[in-house]
């Protein structure tokens, strides 16, 4: 009765969006107000990062029953959003509660759509996994359309969208899909590795492939810290997210998070807070040229505070896995070329053979062409000899393949105290629930 009550006052009471051009210079400000719920946080967020468009600044507020949010955002070029389909849009999707893409808890299903097979894989992280795995599908014959693949933590997880390479439809056949798994699961199989490694397949829809990677990711327990041995690379700890914790009132736990910007953050934390169950009641988000400073009121679902050392530390743990885990490491390279069946299997075979490392990489295909980028280091996780490049781009093609960034070269952000941040940024969010609540 309750669950229904509460979707009649939802009925009742739709979102509603305001989208202002003129109250900020720099940004479009999007502002919306709707019946607060379980995980709506997420689904504002979520609109906005499929849409491409970068939030640089963001308010959050959604004590008792409503939930009243603003955010700055801007689009890939760093302007405002004002082209009035756009907007109109944005507006629509965040508006409509069915646009909103429903949170998917336990399993996922086995049922493959009529364009593709959708397949999630983790396990270890070695050199050369991707080509491996590739190869293994190839000789399959599957054809892999759409994939995005995460490494972090010694571990790695995969998001592959793969269809039959004669018929170019979805892979149905029981036994043939037995055969799959039987055998990426042996790839997956790291030497020593005591962790379990699997495939199962997943529905496409129910929720997106970037949030099935965290949740595979978290499932798979990649925030536990691994002592990497044998490797002679150095790490460079000032880059490395910096996350606090602290109840410094009775009824929240309040968490601070500084790192280095990029496209995507907010989602990727808001994302794993409500996978784990917390609720963000205040928040505001403030990006710098380079840094980002991120400042939550958070409960437990069950009203509760972080309350033991242990939650405490394991949501450090996860927060510092879930900024880290598409951080974009090494060096940026993207293909585009005309799509053939083993395209992918060719192109990783050539970066296995001369010793680079896969560490992330987004595969597209639309159109017949194929759009994919990987980034890259060696197998110690250094920089990669400029010399290799330049042979493995001769052995590819100068035009198919392109280096587009370096963030070994990135400057470094500047460093703050915690404390000057967390009590500066206090203030600024008492200041803004005492505006919103006599508006």
């Amino acid at each position: 009765m309750d669950d229904e009550y509460a979707k009649l006052i939802r009925r009742m009471n739709p979102p509603r969006v305001v989208i202002d051009n003129d109250a900020c210079e720099d940004a479009t400000v999007i502002q919306v107000d709707s019946v607060n719920k379980h995980g709506i946080l997420l689904e504002v967020v979520q609109v906005l990062t499929d849409m491409n468009l970068v939030i640089t600044k963001a308010y959050i507020s959604s004590d008792g029953g409503w939930f009243m949010d603003v955010f700055n955002v801007i689009n890939q070029d760093g302007k405002k959003i004002r082209d009035k389909e756009d907007i109109g849009y944005i507006q629509r999707r965040l508006e409509s509660n069915a646009s909103f893409v429903p949170s998917l808890r336990g399993s996922v299903g086995v049922m493959p759509s009529e364009e593709h097979t959708s397949i999630e894989l983790t396990g270890s992280d070695r050199p050369g996994l991707l080509s491996e795995v590739c190869a293994v599908l190839t000789d399959l014959h599957c054809n892999v359309v759409n994939a995005e693949i995460w490494t972090h933590n010694a571990r790695a997880a995969a998001v592959v969208h793969v269809t039959d390479d004669a018929t170019g439809c979805a892979i149905k056949d029981p036994k043939r899909l037995s055969k799959i798994k039987e055998l990426l699961c042996n790839v997956l199989k790291g030497s020593n590795d005591l962790k379990v490694a699997k495939m199962t397949l997943s529905p496409p829809g129910i929720t997106s492939r970037e949030r099935r990677l965290h949740q595979i990711m978290f499932a798979d327990r990649d925030y536990e810290k691994v002592e990497m041995v044998g490797l002679g690379r150095h790490e460079d700890k000032s880059s490395r997210p910096h996350v606090t914790v602290l109840n410094i009132e009775k009824d929240y736990s309040v968490i601070t998070m500084r790192s280095k910007d990029r496209p995507k953050l907010l989602f990727d934390i808001v994302c794993t807070l409500t996978d784990m169950e917390y609720v963000v009641f205040h928040g505001m988000v403030n990006t710098g040229r380079m840094e980002a400073y991120q400042e939550f009121y958070i409960r437990h679902v069950d009203g509760l505070p972080i309350s033991s050392e242990a939650e405490r530390e394991r949501v450090i743990q996860c927060l510092e896995a879930a900024i880290e885990r598409r951080a974009s490491e090494g060096l940026e390279l993207e293909l585009c070329t005309e799509d053939r069946v083993g395209l992918l299997s060719d192109i990783t075979r050539i970066f296995r053979e001369n010793s680079l490392c896969i560490r992330r990489a987004e595969i597209s295909t639309k159109g017949g062409k194929a759009k994919d980028t990987f980034y890259v280091t060696d197998v110690t996780g250094n920089p990669v000899d400029p010399k290799i490049i330049d042979s493995i781009r001769q052995q590819i093609g100068q035009t198919k393949l392109q280096v587009k960034h370096n963030s070994t070269l990135s400057p470094k952000p500047p460093q703050e105290t915690t404390m000057g941040y967390l009590f500066g940024n206090l203030f600024r969010a008492r200041t803004f629930k005492l505006i919103r609540s006599y508006s």
